[in-house]
């Protein structure tokens, strides 16, 4: 089977190159945000929004215009890529898969896409890569990549230039290994498996609370875009990359063991954005306990859980496995051996006692036991219909 995989490094680029980037990043937002605002106009007047072939006529009219001809110096191929971005955007709005698209602001998620491989060389012998318009650079080679060069996208993050090289190849299709396990997540406890293991939170922007506190108000308190304001954002940014890259390093590690040494993985199917949900209100209708769900929701959005369910469902594809999400309904008041549904039956946060038979065990056990129930019954109940569906040509033919 074909595997799309990603490499991403940090560049070493000379003083003229880093402008270079921030020149071309700065015309793909421009060029993003024109397209989005004509879009968004054209939207409000009622008018058939532009398709990709439309935005790119126009694109090489602002190339050749008087008003922007700075877009000349930037490669033709991510400008278009910024097009394509606008275009899947307003897709997926009109397909109700995400929000309106936001206009981009500089400075945050700063980014160009290469996507034609045949513009790309890279020398992974020498640690360099040559991208159009920007020549050959250095990188960090940490790891070897593997298969065919398909695109690669510069990105800028945390005063920092990354390339990330999407390759493809074909692999052998796995056998998977291990049995099913089902997964409880928490926040006392980060994941407790249904055979009573459990792992710890990292809780890692916790840790660092205090020290991103202390930053923020120092930067709070020099003259906005002074250079003692730019170092002290620095720190800032600093500070969350570091909290941002200890999580994806405990979510990785904790994620390739588990699919690793799994087959089936059930996990609960969370609503984290519903789940973290601001309980201010309004001043007509102002919250209760904003102070307790803000607590609550900081500690829910410092694990990662989609993050983990991501990571968790790409590496058992790898590795063969499947990754079945189940409704998180009841499953931890659900009793695993009599099946009685209460509320009562939960005494704790971490106690469970049915009030039908009077079993006893951890509610986070109990929880990941009936998210493995729930996911194997569901992983039976598609193979019955998938076997039904193949028998039903060949009844076909014998009613013939």
């Amino acid at each position: 089977m074909q595997r799309l995989q990603a490499y991403k490094f940090a560049v070493i680029p000379s003083g003229e190159q880093e402008r270079l980037m921030r020149c071309f990043a700065g015309s793909c937002r421009f060029v993003f945000n024109k397209a989005l605002a004509l879009q968004k106009q054209m939207h409000e007047n009622g008018e058939k929004r532009l398709n990709y072939a439309g935005l790119c006529k126009l694109l090489t009219e602002w190339r050749n215009g008087s008003e922007t001809p700075w877009l000349k110096d930037a490669p033709t191929h991510p400008l278009q890529q910024a097009l394509k971005n606008v275009e899947r955007a307003y897709t997926n709005f009109f397909a109700k898969r995400a929000e309106f698209p936001r206009f981009k602001k500089k400075g945050l998620r700063e980014s160009f896409r290469y996507p034609d491989p045949k513009q790309i060389k890279l020398d992974q012998a020498n640690s360099r890569i040559f991208l159009p318009k920007l020549g050959w650079m250095r990188y960090r080679n940490s790891r070897m990549v593997l298969g065919a060069v398909k695109n690669v996208t510069v990105s800028w993050h945390n005063s920092k230039w990354f390339v990330s090289i999407q390759t493809e190849r074909e692999v052998e299709v796995p056998t998977p290994q291990g049995e099913a396990i089902g997964i409880d997540m928490g926040i006392v406890r980060f994941a407790t498996l249904s055979d009573g293991s459990s792992f710890a939170p990292l809780n890692c922007f916790r840790h660092h609370e205090t020290a991103l506190r202390k930053a923020q108000q120092a930067m709070s308190r020099k003259t906005k875009f002074s250079n003692n304001w730019r170092k002290a954002k620095k720190k800032v940014q600093r500070l969350h990359a570091r909290i941002a890259n200890v999580r994806n390093d405990f979510l990785h590690k904790l994620s390739t063991s588990i699919s690793k040494s799994h087959a089936i993985v059930c996990v609960e199917g969370l609503q984290v954005g519903n789940m973290s949900r601001s309980e201010a209100g309004t001043q007509e209708a102002p919250g209760t306990n904003v102070r307790a769900k803000s607590g609550l929701n900081k500690s829910i959005l410092d694990q990662g859980w989609f993050e983990f369910r991501r990571q968790l469902d790409y590496k058992l594809t790898w590795s063969g496995g499947w990754l079945i999400a189940v409704p998180p309904q009841s499953t931890s008041r659900t009793c695993p051996t009599c099946r009685h549904v209460a509320s009562e039956n939960r005494k704790t946060q971490s106690e469970f006692c049915c009030i039908e038979c009077g079993f006893e065990d951890n509610a986070d056990v109990v929880g990941a036991v009936n998210i493995l129930r729930e996911g194997l019954s569901q992983l039976a109940c598609l193979a019955n219909e998938t076997a039904r569906r193949q028998q039903e040509p060949t009844e076909a033919l014998l009613v013939r």
